[in-house]
């Protein structure tokens, strides 16, 4: 299947957008915005949980009420918390038009679909519900995002073969890792021959501040910035028709552009450096987590899971005593410590990347609350 109105093969991912505080900064945003298009780029992607639905209106405030529709595609998605019933679908994808500023979405996906979740779109009838709206026009493409295994993959685009896309976590890091199984969940797509979209090219931000003793196998390369050689990797397989990046400033945006407008796949040299960077991973003690939050919202004592995680990460690899003023005077003054975790196993239902939470909590504290 072909997306001809896709224009090329990278998209703006709308879920870690320039903060001012707790705001999205607009002026910046519109900056990204203006450089994406100019440069010929035109797929965004968005849901109503990101940023605490401050990107779905970000988005109509600096994209849908700038630019005329034909400048964009515009993706958005259903998400299980906003519906426990099928009546509550339709008021709910109205709201998402409406706080875009939007007529119709141009790709509409069944959100971070898994084992256990996709049951409960299933009795909501939420597939056949999309596809309503896509007779009515009100959706141009139907597709799913996916967090699970290519065997649970397999049964859902089985059983819905009307899907058109499938939006997976696809980087070079978690290709051959035994809890994603990007590569599996991959071949699954292409088995089906359903076309495939990239989200976390550089697993939250993991594969762009390396490790000194990673670092060095791409610097010997001697061009393109480690971001580059992550969305080049991910780009460069059949099948994949976009590749997501989540940048959050001007900076990222010309970075990736740079890379992404005459794309080129990874040569054999750098094949191999990425190679050599996936063995420096495996040798260390780093938590794998990409900061999605999807732990956080359900938290009863309300961690700041991600930013704890990311201080040990911090100070296990880059050695920083920084990482302790953090932990102490940033991330756990408005929100509980590590140690206040209950198991209550809340955020473990929701990680994409099915990490032990509550036992690297265990961790977290002992390092962080001597």
């Amino acid at each position: 299947m072909v997306f001809k109105e896709v224009h090329k093969n990278f998209g703006f991912g709308c879920m870690r957008l320039p903060m001012t505080g707790d705001k999205i900064d607009y002026a910046e945003f519109n900056k990204m915005i203006d450089r994406f298009i100019e440069s010929g780029f035109n797929y965004f992607d968005t849901a109503h949980g990101y940023h605490d639905g401050l990107s779905e209106t970000a988005i109509r405030d600096c994209l849908t009420s700038r630019y005329p529709r034909d400048k964009y595609l515009l993706t958005n998605k259903l998400t299980e918390p906003y519906f426990k019933t099928q009546a509550e679908i339709r008021p709910f994808f109205e709201s998402q038009l409406k706080l875009c500023g939007v007529e119709y979405f141009d790709f509409y996906l069944m959100h971070a679909q898994n084992k256990d979740n996709y049951e409960h779109f299933k009795r909501c009838r939420a597939y056949e519900t999309a596809l309503e709206l896509k007779k009515e026009g009100k959706i141009k493409h139907f597709g799913i995002s996916f967090h699970d295994t290519p065997e649970v993959l397999d049964k859902i685009l089985t059983e819905y073969p009307q899907i058109e896309a499938v939006q997976i976590q696809f980087n070079y890091l978690d290709y051959d890792d035994p809890a994603i199984q990007s590569r599996n969940c991959y071949e699954v797509c292409i088995k089906h021959n359903k076309p495939v979209i990239v989200m976390e090219p550089v697993k939250g931000g993991n594969l762009v501040n390396l490790p000194e003793e990673a670092k060095k196998y791409l610097s010997a390369l001697n061009g393109g910035s480690e971001a580059s050689y992550a969305l080049r990797f991910a780009a460069g397989f059949d099948g994949v028709f976009m590749v997501l990046s989540g940048v959050s400033n001007l900076a990222q945006m010309n970075d990736n552009i740079t890379t992404m407008y005459d794309f080129k796949p990874l040569n054999t040299a750098e094949k191999n450096a990425v190679a050599q960077v996936c063995g420096v991973f495996k040798k260390m003690d780093v938590i794998a987590c990409t900061a999605c939050r999807y732990c956080t919202a359900g938290c009863p004592k309300k961690i700041s899971i991600p930013d704890l995680f990311a201080c040990l990460n911090t100070k296990s690899v880059h050695h920083n005593w920084n990482a302790d003023y953090y932990y102490t005077e940033i991330h756990t003054k408005s929100g509980g410590k590590a140690s206040d975790c209950i198991e209550c196993g809340k955020c473990e239902s929701a990680c994409p990347q099915h990490l032990p939470i509550r036992l690297l909590l265990k961790d977290v504290a002992a390092e962080f609350e001597k």
